[in-house]
């Protein structure tokens, strides 16, 4: 038994289907780390130093936008009647995507190479290297110790339930990125709703809305702020293209300005955005599920509390370099990949199958088929081409007193052709390309760059929850349950986040109208809308309480069932009334 492991392992599982498939996920990991060493790749896809230079031939301009919209259309079909899997129907796109501008460039035939610059490794590191972590804790127990303890705070309501999931979700994209914390939740939830016996579903879809709404309230909160934070920094605006963009520089934002311009927007979309939850999910999300809470702490418990205490620390590590980012300039997928070696490393040095198998390949491969595609169509023309027209309409309104008219047109129009474009354009690649677009709007429209810096940021962060796939966070929730065994639809996740979209679109419309256009920008507006929210929130929860009702439904607390039920018994009235006098004569 020299060759023995523990629990019965031996040399022939060295080649086995396991051990097979171990190579192959660990070559995979091997290859994505050399990958984002080689291009030291930024977040909009591909590194400065292996960015594409690719022109399309004179006269074909119209004709390569018109083929590369075609091809997104196919793909959203596609995608939407479930013709295919969704990671199939982005590969495909990818290919025609990429034999359409190879057709319509002026470059040689595209290189391999050429073609992987297009696909955003540091996303693709990032969620690597979170899902191998994830992997790795879910085998500690800690997952479902958490679930037990959210159940015990909602005392068996399902509604309360969801508004501490949601909530928790909300503050930790907030200080993480959305997909970090989708990563971590997910396996949370899913555990959750098998013990309560609920379909995790409408759980996991209401938990990446408020993701993808608390994740806008910061710089690190949401990839495209990351993006917007580092490309439109007083520094990025004054080396863009040779210093032609110098005079804006003094513009620029920094992390405390996402902060101080978008943090009372977001606050103001919560109780609404609850009410909206509420409502799409009336049935779902109502009633009681009764557990023993001690039998379920003695099933669910801390399996491995050594394991747990070892990749906690690294984890914590890891979070932290995310914090520091601002300050270090150290790439996410660096820091993520390097966690996930360091945890195998000190919890699994002769056991990887388990946490690798974790990892949602498909999810993975969906990103690197969308981001070809999305890019492609980039060269192609398509993405400018909407820019271009943004840029005019703005430019149709007249500058009015002191430019009020001109800059309420373009932040409007810019929050929600963003909104919409991100919900069914990845908003990452959708934002690295309107940043220097926003950047040509200012200059050329004669607008202030603040306002619309922060239209766009709205826009690309609250426009992801539209659609599956509009961002990164939704197709990383969508793979892991589909593991799980329970798939989301394209329609199931549209039918909730359209709405929610079009709902904190609208507010932060408001928003946006109230302190740039009618308060010039200043922060007693901020404040006073800031603290109209919270004595609104407070009132709200009051009034609800004082009905004898708990706090997560004081929070969509609503006169509508009183006053159908008094409409009811007039009406009621009314008929009887008339049957009366009817009777009478």
């Amino acid at each position: 038994m020299m060759f023995a492991v523990r629990e019965g392992y031996t040399m022939f599982n060295l080649v086995d289907k396991k051990s097979h498939s171990r190579r192959i996920a660990f070559t995979l990991l091997l290859v994505v780390g050399c990958l984002s060493i080689i291009g030291h790749t930024n977040a909009a896809g591909g590194g400065d130093d292996v960015h594409l230079e690719l022109t399309i031939k004179d006269g074909l301009e119209n004709t390569a936008i018109a083929v590369g919209l075609s091809i997104l259309i196919v793909v959203y079909v596609l995608i939407i009647f479930e013709t295919v899997h969704r990671t199939l129907a982005a590969a495909v796109g990818g290919l025609a995507a990429v034999v359409a501008l190879n057709y319509f460039t002026n470059e040689p035939s595209l290189s391999l190479k050429a073609v992987t610059t297009m696909i955003d490794w540091e996303t693709i590191g990032l969620l690597l290297g979170m899902m191998v972590m994830v992997g790795v804790i879910s085998h500690t127990g800690v997952f479902e110790w958490f679930a037990v303890e959210a159940y015990k705070k909602s005392e068996g309501s399902i509604w309360s339930l969801v508004v501490i999931l949601c909530v928790v979700t909300a503050v930790l994209s907030a200080f993480l990125d959305n997909v970090t914390t989708i990563l971590l939740l997910t396996p949370v939830t899913i555990q959750l709703a098998k013990v309560l016996d609920l379909q995790p579903v409408p759980l996991l879809i209401a938990e990446v809305l408020f993701s993808n709404i608390g994740g806008a309230a910061t710089m690190i909160g949401d990839p495209p702020n990351i993006m917007i934070g580092s490309g439109l920094s007083e520094s990025a605006i004054a080396s863009a293209e040779n210093g032609k963009y110098v005079d804006l520089a003094s513009d620029g934002v920094n992390f405390n300005d996402f902060i101080i311009e978008m943090a009372p927007g977001i606050l103001m979309t919560v109780v609404p955005a609850f009410m909206l939850l509420k409502w799409m999910y009336r049935d779902e999300f109502s009633g009681k599920r009764i557990r023993d809470v001690a039998e379920l702490e003695s099933k669910y418990g801390i399996k491995d509390s050594k394991m747990l205490t070892t990749s906690g620390i690294i984890l914590g590590l890891v979070i932290l370099g995310f914090f520091l980012h601002p300050i270090t300039h150290m790439p996410v997928s660096w820091i993520a990949l390097g966690g996930a070696v360091f945890m195998l490393l000190a919890t699994n040095r002769h056991e990887l199958e388990e946490p690798l198998e974790e990892v949602e390949w498909t999810t993975l491969l969906f990103f690197a088929g969308l981001f070809v595609l999305v890019h492609s169509l980039q060269y192609m023309g398509v993405i400018n081409w909407i820019g271009e027209y943004v840029e005019q309409a703005i430019v149709w309104f007249p500058q009015g007193d002191d430019g009020i008219i001109r800059l309420t047109a373009a932040m409007l129009i810019l929050l929600w052709v963003s909104a919409i474009a991100s919900a069914f354009i990845d908003n990452i690649p959708y934002t690295a390309t309107m940043i220097p677009i926003v950047l040509q709007i200012s200059q050329g429209a004669n607008v202030d760059l603040g306002p619309l810096i922060w239209a766009l940021a709205f826009g690309a962060c609250l426009g992801g929850n539209g659609t599956l796939i509009g961002a990164s966070a939704n197709v990383v929730m969508a793979g892991m349950s589909e593991e799980a065994g329970y798939p989301v639809s394209f329609n199931e996740f549209f039918r909730a986040g359209f709405p929610m979209m079009l709902l904190t679109t609208a507010i932060v419309s408001l928003y946006m109208v109230l302190v740039y256009a009618v308060g010039g920008g200043g922060m007693m507006w901020k404040l006073a809308l800031l603290a109209i929210t919270l004595v609104g929130i407070v009132y709200q929860v009051y009034r609800g309480k004082s009905k004898g009702k708990n706090l997560a439904d004081s929070l969509v607390d609503n006169d509508y069932e009183e006053i159908k039920d008094m409409a009811g018994k007039k009406i009621q009235q009314v008929k009887s009334a008339v049957a009366g006098a009817s009777e009478a004569e």
